[in-house]
């Protein structure tokens, strides 16, 4: 097994040293263009180079090797990883934050500045390297300090950003279903079944789980696992009354038992991680020391840990709920503006058709017509065979807003893996989160999301005023 991680550290070393990124950069930018054509495209390359950052840390972190310089960059007692993990992704981190300062103020598309973000991934590529290379010239502790002061805090706001966006999703997904169900179309019945059944299954498995919690990790003397599960059940009950209670009902009337069953689900998933991310040393997780694939079992685990963040992070930097109001300065005919007997394609040709005749006539220029910005949709442009280049009509999320949010999650990652874990036979990879830090820090994200959700539907009632406009739909 020694061999098996000595093979990527060898790799990534090569990497980092020789001039191959700048080769493989170009061949990257070339065969992507097409995928980092559409917003969504651009958001899941960022996540993809977030997710290998964060698996070469991991790799050097269970190995304990340093990428350059070990002489200077490891400690007096041979403590490499925790510092390479710090520098590389105070590396990305740092390249994220000079985009962020680059791109403020974007709001379309036609900015030059926006080719930062869509393209250009070769010169991103040789600035994250160069940071690489900085980063290991810094002294050692500079990232002791930098850890404690910058990288804990942005992990904490990390973690809340999270927590926002399941609420947020929470009650998203139960809106969207009840508005397709009110519209009493031919998929009303779907949208009816898909919210009944979604919010009894997923009530059902977090039933399941509880149980799992006090037959696997609540037994004997494992009294904070106990308290952790009872906390979570009763906090589980709390919000479903209060999901249905007729008072939060009459403030706001798409508030109920779905959104709850989300809320609910999450949250018991993250206790019952949490009490599997404990040391045995209490004898409470009976899980460490079972028998099995074990190095598999951390591999996976610390893969899937990383693809969850990376996954967070790109859906939290360009979700609405952290945009606030489209301001990018472009004119719309606004495509929530309902017409009768109309679908959202006939609304779309009529505005086609008018914007026709209005340069026609000499009220706009020519070049109107081949501005999707005009049309308040982009649905036109694939319509129209423009292409896939979904933000012609102005940027589809904050660029800025979008690399900070990357950046606290490098930090997080960074603290993630440097946590100490107990040594408890791990083999040659350290498993990802597994100390009370972790589980601790899972258990109260469990409660401060329970808290958040609560405040969403309690918060209509008690400042009605604040919530006039949404309780009118």
């Amino acid at each position: 097994m020694g061999a098996l991680v000595s093979i990527p550290i060898n790799f990534a070393s090569s990497f980092v040293a020789s001039g191959l990124g700048a080769c493989f950069s170009n061949l990257c930018s070339q065969s992507l263009s097409a995928i980092s054509s559409s917003s969504l495209g651009t958001r899941l390359l960022y996540a993809l180079w977030l997710l290998v950052n964060s698996l070469i840390s991991w790799i050097y972190m269970s190995a304990n090797k340093s990428i350059i310089w070990p002489s200077t960059t490891c400690t007096a007692t041979h403590e490499c990883g925790w510092f390479t993990v710090h520098r590389l992704n105070f590396a990305l981190g740092s390249l994220h934050l000079l985009l962020a300062a680059s791109l403020v103020g974007v709001k379309s598309t036609k900015n030059p500045r926006a080719a930062l973000q869509n393209s250009w991934w070769s010169l991103k590529l040789l600035c994250y390297l160069g940071l690489v290379i900085l980063a290991f010239t810094i002294p050692n502790g500079f990232f002791v300090h930098f850890s404690k002061w910058i990288s804990v805090p942005a992990g904490a706001v990390f973690i809340l950003v999270g927590l926002i966006l399941l609420v947020d999703f929470a009650h998203e997904w139960a809106e969207t279903c009840i508005q397709h169900v009110e519209d009493q179309d031919d998929n009303s019945p779907f949208w009816k079944k898909s919210l009944v059944v979604g919010t009894v299954a997923m009530y059902t498995a977090s039933l399941a789980m509880i149980v799992e919690m006090y037959i696997i990790f609540c037994r004997g003397n494992c009294s904070l696992n106990q308290f952790s599960a009872t906390i979570n059940v009763v906090l589980t009950l709390v919000t479903a009354l209060l999901s249905v209670h007729p008072k939060i009902q009459e403030a706001n009337p798409n508030c109920g038992l779905a959104q709850s069953s989300m809320v609910s689900l999450y949250c018991s998933y993250l206790v019952l991680s949490a009490m599997a991310s404990e040391p045995d040393d209490k004898m409470c997780n009976p899980l460490v020391s079972s028998s099995g694939p074990r190095n598999f079992s951390v591999v996976m685990g610390s893969i899937l840990t990383f693809v969850a963040i990376a996954y967070t992070t790109t859906r939290a930097a360009a979700n609405s709920a952290f945009q606030g109001t489209n301001t990018n300065g472009n004119i719309y005919l606004e495509d929530d503006v309902e017409y009768d007997g109309l679908g959202r394609q006939a609304r779309n040709q009529l505005r086609h058709e008018a914007i026709k005749q209005a340069v026609e006539e000499g009220s706009l220029p020519e070049s109107a017509l081949y501005d999707t910005s005009w049309l308040g949709s982009p649905s036109i442009a694939s319509e129209e065979g423009i292409g896939l280049n979904d933000e012609r009509s102005g940027t589809k999320y904050n660029y800025s807003l979008f690399h900070l949010i990357f950046f606290i999650a490098t930090q997080w990652i960074a603290i993630l893996l440097t946590i100490a874990v107990t040594q408890d036979d791990v083999g040659d990879f350290i498993p990802v989160g597994r100390t009370y830090f972790y589980s601790w820090v899972k258990i109260g994200s469990a409660y401060l999301c329970y808290a958040l959700y609560g405040w969403t539907i309690v918060a209509p009632l008690l400042m009605p005023e604040r919530f006039e406009i949404d309780s009118s739909y």
